[in-house]
Order: structure tokens, then C-alpha cells, then sequence
């Protein structure tokens, strides 16, 4: 990690992935700005922290698919104490798309996509400024299954579009930024023990108490774990549980292939 740390500003904090990254990120001296819709879950993490840690810990209630909200969140994000960046809140809208709700459609590109780029907006002059700082956009294995059947994976057309997105923004991002001390990454879970499977995402899960989905998965500090080391390691992809990098590096080239067979043709440029 890094030798001064500063503040790291997490999204979706209140449970799974988030909880357990702005744990992690504190026990190494981080202090730490908790964004999420369910006040008494960040408090009750706050609390924790402080109490364990030592560190200084803000909490933001915020609904980031609410314009409002997500401005107010920007804000903090973009101050020049914040070091590190977790996008890591999203919801998943699973169901036919034909009978997708609009609202619930519009919050999962809301959440998904804007909130995850204006976030990195706002944060990453900021970071340049300051010469150093580091920031994580949690996809997810689903943004490479487009073409795969809905069974057993959920139905899932605009979430996993979302997810493709993050990834896309994140890999070009990465690599504008190559000449800059700014650490980029996109982490991409597969199934992870934690509740997101509890809720379409119109609402927050119910409870106090933190829950796991009947799926299972990945526990969460494995994806923690696998999201650090990939940092130290430069990776801009991280797949937790991908032991053999080679699959990362095999789409690299095909992209390189498509982009240069297509070039001939005058595709490589224009959409018109």
C-alpha cells in the first residue's frame, strides 16, 4: 500500500465487497468516507472501524442513482485528501428484459455507469494534483458472458451491459493514465458470498444485520485480497480465483485483431 496514506472514499459500504474493502483499508491506516443508501449499517461500520482502528471514519447516506445525491457524493470525492477511489456500489435489475421495469432499468444505468464515471471525474484531477492515488470500478465475470444462455446465469442483459461498460471505461482509463503515478483497476467478482442476490436493487435488503445470499460464492475477503495483490502487482484486471492471466491477455489480442483486421476497411474509425 501506499507509503502516505490519505482517505479512501467506498461506495456501497454498507455490506458485502464494500463493508469488507473499507475494513481492509482501515486496518492499513486508511481513513476511510462510507457512501451508502442504509444509515444504520454505515453507522454501525463506523463505529467498528473507529473502535478498531484508530482511524477517522465518515459516513455519506446517499442513494448515488438520486442526482442530488451523487453530486453531494462527487463532491467529497474529488477533495484533495481522498487517495483512494471504491466504486463499488451497483445493483442488478436480473429479469427478462421485455418485462424490465423502466424506473428500475434507469436506476441500473444510473448506478451502474454514471455514478461509477462521474465519481472517477471527480476524483481523478484531484489525485493527479496530488501526484498519487488509486482507483478500483467493481464489475463484474458477467460483463464477459454476453453470448451465453440465461441458464443457470440470471437474465441479465442490461446489468451485464452496465458491467461491460465498467470494464471498457476502466481498461481505456488505464491506459490514458499509463504515464501518471495513478493506480487503475477493475475488479471483476464472480459469484461472492454476500446479499446482492437478496434484492433486484429497487430497495436496499431490510435488517440491521448483514446477510448472505442462499447462493454462496466467493467469501469476500478472497476478492479483497485478490483486489490488493493485483494492485501491487500493476494488473489493471483483476478476476479473483483467475490463477492463469493468460485469458486477460488472450482478449487483449483478440481485440488487437479485430481492431487492425477491421482497419482495412475504414472501421477502425468511423461508425458513420
Amino acid at each position: 500500500m501506499d507509503a502516505e496514506l490519505g482517505t479512501a472514499l467506498v461506495t456501497g459500504a454498507s455490506s458485502g465487497i464494500g463493508a469488507a474493502y473499507a475494513a481492509r483499508l482501515a486496518a492499513d491506516g486508511w481513513d476511510t468516507v462510507l457512501v451508502a443508501r442504509r444509515a444504520q449499517r454505515l453507522e454501525d461500520l463506523a463505529d467498528r472501524l473507529r473502535e478498531e482502528t484508530g482511524t477517522k471514519v465518515e459516513t455519506l447516506v446517499a442513494d448515488l442513482s438520486d442526482q442530488e445525491d451523487l453530486t453531494r457524493v462527487a463532491r467529497r470525492a474529488g477533495g484533495p485528501d481522498v487517495g483512494f477511489l471504491l466504486n463499488n456500489a451497483g445493483i442488478n435489475g436480473y429479469g427478462p428484459f421485455a418485462g424490465l421495469d423502466p424506473a428500475l432499468m434507469t436506476k441500473v444505468l444510473t448506478l451502474n455507469v454514471l455514478a461509477v464515471t462521474a465519481l472517477t471525474r471527480a476524483a481523478v484531477p484531484a489525485m493527479l494534483d496530488r501526484g498519487r492515488g488509486t482507483v478500483v470500478n467493481v464489475a463484474s465475470q458477467l460483463a464477459f458472458a454476453g453470448s451465453l444462455p440465461p441458464h443457470p446465469l440470471p437474465e441479465r442483459a442490461v446489468y451485464a451491459g452496465t458491467k461491460g461498460y465498467v470494464v471498457t471505461f476502466t481498461r481505456t482509463l488505464a491506459a490514458e493514465l499509463a504515464g501518471t503515478p495513478l493506480r487503475v483497476q477493475v475488479l471483476c467478482p464472480g459469484l461472492t458470498a454476500t446479499e446482492f442476490h437478496r434484492s433486484r436493487g429497487e430497495e436496499p435488503v431490510p435488517g440491521r444485520e448483514p446477510s448472505v445470499h442462499d447462493d454462496g460464492g466467493m467469501p469476500v475477503g478472497r476478492v479483497v485480497d485478490a483486489s490488493l495483490t493485483a494492485l501491487e502487482q500493476g494488473r489493471v484486471v483483476c478476476v479473483p480465483g483467475l490463477s492463469d492471466p493468460a485469458p486477460v491477455a488472450d482478449l487483449t489480442r483478440a481485440e488487437l485483431g479485430i481492431r487492425t483486421g477491421g482497419a482495412g476497411h475504414g472501421g477502425a474509425h468511423r461508425h458513420d
